[in-house]
């Protein structure tokens, strides 16, 4: 038995950009990671061929260079290797009568491919984005600050200060509007509204639901504005600078670690025992970075002492599951609609609001979609390290999924588990991606699949191939995440403290909830 100041359960980006602020801040902490390698959902593995780097989640890690905590640590992550490499063209669409739109950081680019849609549009765009340093101020500050009351208010003054009473409301509107009303209300083209609309299907935010306009709005506008950024060789390269720098600092990472219990006394968090039987000793914190559904009977078998709390962690709603296609390419694939297409960091394949639409209600209803929404990263594009020289690889996301498959949209493939399905599924994937880019199968050297049930068992906190950690809706975000009353990473149990996606501010790579938490429990 081993005692330690703060304990860690699962070795996520957001656990370890804790763990690590807080040994800076003198506290002996140590993780326990299940799995042989750390990292969560933001890896980088060979899954196809040797040579050949695929982001096994995260492909985009702007959040992560734009984070209070590279903010902070830059020089210290630095020195243990983070690198990022900038990507000018951010993110496109292709649409089915061979047109195309993207996003660049080039102001100019960008409103000439506008333009070449609705020159009203091109006009309201650079409004959009003379006005984002203003707004940004605003809403970068909602989503960096712990979800209390305090900070709530401070930020409402900071806002109706600056932008009056009017311009208050009008922030409030847009945080609470769906991406159809943002998009329908600003834009004439539909090609634009759909280009923008893809951003909301990242989360789970088909067009029509209330609270997903901010998220079409803040990936446009940023990348407009600062361009996007990947992580140099792989997304991982942040999760081994974090380690680095943890250890570096005297904290401790232990892999193969699986944590069967949070051991608790009279009221109080004081450990964990692991699944080989070995017990562990946290003088200060306990902290999980893990789904809520396993603290409910499961990392606590004899709860929380707070049913209310325990039914709300039972209860959390996931989002609709993911499926992850990685290929090893002997070139970038040929789009249709135009060669400039393959320098874009991500290429999105769905064609219109109501598409989205659709796939998202059939994939909500147990149906596999017969046309699922494909988000085509092309990283070796950006970044050629992550391939051998001239090779190149694709990461293809496939969104919207069902967790268990009840029936098939396009009447084609059998109900039946995914691992029966999912190769057949894939090669719907491939179809769908021939059309907008023909010859692609004649380049694929290797390919790996990731089923939402793969996905899950690769990393547990991915319930049903939910790569979010939990729906993002109102009434599952703010001051509801993951549960009225514990948006401030707390539990009923004292000592105890959560982390992760699936808390307060959600998703993302930026580190924000782990980076909060540590500042909250051993100071800025």
């Amino acid at each position: 038995m081993s005692e330690f100041d703060a304990i860690f359960v699962g070795a996520g980006h957001n656990s370890l950009a804790c763990a690590a602020h807080l040994a800076l801040k003198g506290w002996k902490t140590a993780v326990f990671e299940r799995n042989a390698t750390i990292g969560g959902a933001v890896q980088t593995r060979e899954f196809t061929l040797p040579g050949f780097r695929h982001d096994f989640g995260a492909m985009n890690v702007s959040l992560f260079a734009g984070s209070g905590f590279h903010k902070k640590y830059a020089n210290e992550l630095k020195t243990h290797g983070l690198e990022f490499v900038p990507a000018a063209d951010c993110f496109a669409s292709a649409f089915p009568d061979g047109r195309w739109f993207g996003v660049s950081s080039d102001l100019e680019k960008t409103t000439g491919r506008i333009a070449a849609f609705s020159e009203a549009d091109a006009q309201t765009w650079r409004g959009l984005v003379a006005a984002f340093p203003t707004q940004a101020e605003h809403l970068f500050r909602l989503l960096g600050s712990p979800m209390s009351g305090r900070a709530l208010a401070g930020t409402a003054w900071n806002l109706w200060r600056k932008q009056g009473f009017a311009g208050a409301l009008d922030t409030g509107r847009l945080l609470l509007s769906s991406p159809r009303a943002w998009l329908e209300e600003t834009f004439q083209s539909p090609h634009v509204r759909a280009t923008l609309a893809t951003w909301g299907m990242h989360l789970d935010f088909a067009p029509d639901i209330a609270g997903g306009a901010v998220f079409p709005y803040l990936e446009s506008m940023a990348n407009q504005c600062f361009g996007m950024v990947l992580g140099k060789g792989g997304a991982d390269t942040i999760i081994r600078a974090l380690s680095g720098m943890l250890t570096a600092a005297g904290g401790k990472i232990v892999t193969g670690a699986d944590v069967a219990e949070i051991t608790v006394s009279a009221g109080k968090a004081t450990g964990v025992r692991l699944a080989s039987g070995e017990t562990h000793t946290a003088t200060k914190a306990v902290i999980a970075g893990v789904a809520p559904k396993a603290l409910a009977g499961e990392l606590l078998p004899n709860g929380s002492g707070d049913a209310g709390f325990d039914t709300a962690m039972k209860n959390f709603r996931h989002a609709p599951g993911t499926m992850m296609i990685h290929l090893a390419l002997d070139d970038l694939p040929d789009w249709r609609a135009g060669a400039e297409l393959r320098q874009f960091a991500y290429v999105h394949l769905s064609s219109s609001l109501d598409a989205m639409s659709r796939t998202y209600q059939q994939a909500m209803a147990g149906m596999l979609p017969d046309e699922p929404v494909l988000v085509v990263g092309q990283p070796t594009a950006v970044d050629a390290s992550r391939a051998p020289d001239g090779k190149h690889v694709l990461w293809v996301q496939v969104r919207m999924l069902p967790a268990e498959i009840v029936g098939d949209a396009a009447g084609t493939i059998a109900a039946a588990h995914w691992d029966e399905v999912k190769e057949h599924y894939a090669e719907r994937v491939l179809d769908i991606i021939e059309r907008y880019a023909p010859g692609l199968r004649r380049r694929i050297l290797g390919r790996a699949v990731f089923s939402p049930i793969d996905l899950e068992r690769e990393n547990p906190n991915l319930v049903g191939g939910d790569q979010i950690c939990g729906s993002h809706h109102l009434a599952q975000n703010f001051l509801f995440r993951p549960a009225r009353g514990y948006a401030g990473w707390n539990t009923p149990v004292s000592n105890l403290h959560v982390t992760g996606a699936a808390t307060w501010p959600g998703a993302g790579t930026g580190a924000a909830s782990g980076f909060m938490l540590a500042q909250q429990l051993g100071g800025r």
